[in-house]
């Protein structure tokens, strides 16, 4: 079946650049599918779909636009427009990948309509802006960007090869293109992991799936944990096993792989299985400007580096005392089976006993504070949060909850 690829563009200022993408991807075997979401000048290349429609369908008609032009104005309704009818178009089957090409504003407005789309849908963003930080164009979807080296302006042999190089991405990406596909007999178990719990986020997959589950891991760098808690409200995640809570205990100081504030609120508010470990909170993630130096406000605390730019300071006894509130305040609300594990004998590899982040008062005080104020049951293991025995406790823990809301 001959593929179809929507380009999603301000074909008033690249026309030139679509119709030559427009060319490759036909080239390549599939068929391109412009949509224009050009506010200001009126395009010369021919549109599948035209901005007045896109307009429209946004509840802002094109000539009123234009009337009193302003870019937020102008990118909320081409983006709500376009996401409306890409997103017909793909439950129709008739496109089967989107790219899309711009600088700094087309970026945004691109890639908030890619943000819309599923997971696994092939998605292209050709993108001036690709070399910098570009979480806020990704989010939490699969969005595969593309750094354009010249500005999207002109053809010429450099960016020629480029947009060559890019229709054949996401050409490749459909022709390739499996869907999601799970199988309803093994329930599927969110994980979070970080780098300092691997072991025993791998000795739990194992265990998981010696008894029929499937699992999805999730780095809990601040995206992972949402990604994971999109795909609960998705319908695709049964239970959790919240293995790694630095993106939590990182918004509290500052780190680099802070959450926002609905963490560790979604399993609660949909009724989801949940064991929670505190996992990975001895520690802050604080990116260096300078390799493997120590920034004054940390030097007084205990400390090692994860690597030559991420200094990982230990967590303070006022920060461990601030996370147990954080994670009472937010399962206490939860609707479903929730219980709370708490390994006394170090949060990570970090601080296992003689470790270099090794802290028996702040531990203590994390404990003591869940104890406290959580209303779900609490229990405090003998052990380090990667041993085995900890690790084997979780996943009955879990199945046990799992079980109980099923016989409910």
């Amino acid at each position: 079946m001959t593929k179809t690829i929507a380009i999603l563009a301000t074909l008033d200022t690249k026309s030139d650049e679509c119709a030559f993408l427009a060319e490759e991807i036909s080239r390549l075997g599939a068929k391109p599918f412009l949509i224009d979401i050009g506010v200001v000048g009126v395009s010369k290349l021919a549109a599948d779909i035209p901005a007045n429609e896109i307009a429209e369908l946004g509840g802002t008609s094109l000539v009123d636009l234009r009337a009193n032009p302003s870019r937020e104005t102008a990118s909320k309704v081409m983006v709500d427009g376009a996401t409306r009818r890409i997103l017909d178009l793909l439950t129709s089957g008739e496109i089967h990948g989107i790219i899309g090409l711009g600088g700094t504003q087309g970026t945004a407005n691109c890639t908030q309509v890619m943000q819309a789309l599923p997971y696994g849908f092939p998605k292209v963003m050709l993108s001036t802006m690709a070399s910098g930080d570009t979480s806020g164009y990704v989010g939490i979807k699969d969005i595969t960007m593309m750094f354009s080296v010249a500005d999207i302006l002109g053809l010429n042999p450099l960016f020629r090869a480029i947009v060559s190089n890019a229709a054949g991405a996401v050409v490749g990406m459909a022709n390739a293109y499996q869907p999601i596909s799970f199988d309803p007999s093994k329930p599927v178990i969110g994980i979070t992991n970080l780098g300092v719990l691997t072991q025993g986020t791998m000795k739990a997959m194992e265990k998981f799936a010696e008894q029929g589950f499937e699992t999805i891991v999730f780095h809990a760098v601040g995206s992972g944990g949402r990604a994971m808690e999109q795909l609960m409200r998705d319908g695709l995640i049964q239970a959790v096993f919240d293995y790694a809570l630095g993106d939590i205990v990182d918004d509290i100081g500052g780190g680099i792989r802070a959450a926002d504030e609905s963490r560790l609120t979604v399993a609660a508010a949909l009724g989801l299985p949940q064991v929670v470990v505190p996992g990975g909170t001895d520690h802050l993630g604080i990116l260096l400007d300078t390799p493997n130096s120590l920034p004054s406000a940390y030097a007084d605390r205990a400390y090692t580096y994860h690597n030559p730019v991420i200094l990982v300071p230990r967590t303070s006894v006022d920060e461990m005392i601030k996370l147990a509130s954080i994670v009472a305040e937010r399962t206490n609300v939860a609707t479903g089976p929730t219980h709370i594990l708490v390994p006394n004998r170090g949060l990570s590899s970090y601080s296992v006993p003689g470790g270099p982040l090794e802290d028996s008062a702040a531990d203590t005080a994390l404990a003591q504070g869940l104890v406290a104020q959580c209303s779900n049951p609490v229990t405090i293991v003998d052990a380090n949060a990667e041993d085995e025995d900890f690790i084997n406790l979780a996943v009955a823990t879990l199945v046990d909850l799992m079980t109980q809301r099923h016989g409910e």
